[in-house]
């Protein structure tokens, strides 16, 4: 299995501009507002729990979280929400997964048709893409802050229950069961290790090679889905 498997839209951006923070809050609020819809208090709604922690990776203001839950569950008015996938294919085939947030499905739907078709990219219909990946709980540690080797932290991960992990650079994935992400995230909480982000995630069953031309081609086109206020998450398989 490879790691970083989708392009980080709102997680772990930490040096940004204003402008861009305030798209990154609009991005966040919707992401609760849907997990709300499940109920409001993130102690019994796992969901929720994950959006509001995307919250604070992204230092998103409490009043904002607050109000975002609140539109959520219906207690203050807002937009009617949904959330919608779409797949297709970037530049050589590689494949893609685009999770979003709008109002308007249709407005979304083709504005995404025209990034990907600017970009060498196509949609593709339901079900052309998906069964290329699968669900798993992933939990994002920063080695640099660990004072374990990377042979501790891979064994800590093992006995916590982690299916797969992954060493990238400064960054260790541990991939899990979707239902055993927050056993595994407590566990290595409890055993001192501190913890980046996590959530669950499309993963890749295999990824493909590509060049470095097309790596930079698809890098440009995440960028520009990312700047679509709808978009939250674009999942693709090219091995790193």
């Amino acid at each position: 299995m490879s790691g970083h498997s989708h392009f980080k839209t709102i997680k772990a951006q930490k040096e940004i501009t204003d402008a861009k923070k305030g798209k990154i809050f609009s991005k966040v609020a919707k992401l609760i507002s849907i997990a709300a819809k499940g109920g409001g208090d993130p102690l019994t709604n796992s969901k929720l729990r994950i959006a509001v922690e995307q919250a604070k990776v992204v230092n998103m203001p409490k009043d904002n979280v607050e109000r975002a839950i609140e539109r959520g569950t219906g207690e203050l008015a807002g937009e009617k929400l949904e959330e919608v996938v779409f797949e297709g294919f970037g530049p050589a085939g590689v494949a893609i997964i685009i999770e979003a947030i709008t109002d308007n499905k249709n407005r979304t739907l083709n504005e995404i048709k025209q990034i990907l078709n600017q970009n060498n990219g196509k949609l593709a219909g339901e079900g052309a893409v998906q069964w290329m990946f699968e669900r798993k709980g992933t939990i994002i540690i920063n080695k640099g802050e660990e004072t374990m080797s990377e042979d501790q932290l891979e064994l800590t991960a093992i006995e916590s229950g982690a299916e797969d992990i992954y060493f990238h650079e400064d960054i260790l994935e541990v991939y899990t069961k979707p239902e055993d992400l927050e056993k595994v995230k407590n566990s290595l909480i409890e055993k001192g290790i501190k913890i980046e982000s996590s959530g669950i995630n499309l993963v890749p069953k295999n990824t493909v090679a590509v060049d470095e031309k097309t790596k930079q081609n698809c890098q440009k086109l995440f960028e520009a889905l990312d700047e679509n206020d709808a978009v939250q998450e674009i999942y693709y398989n090219i091995k790193n």
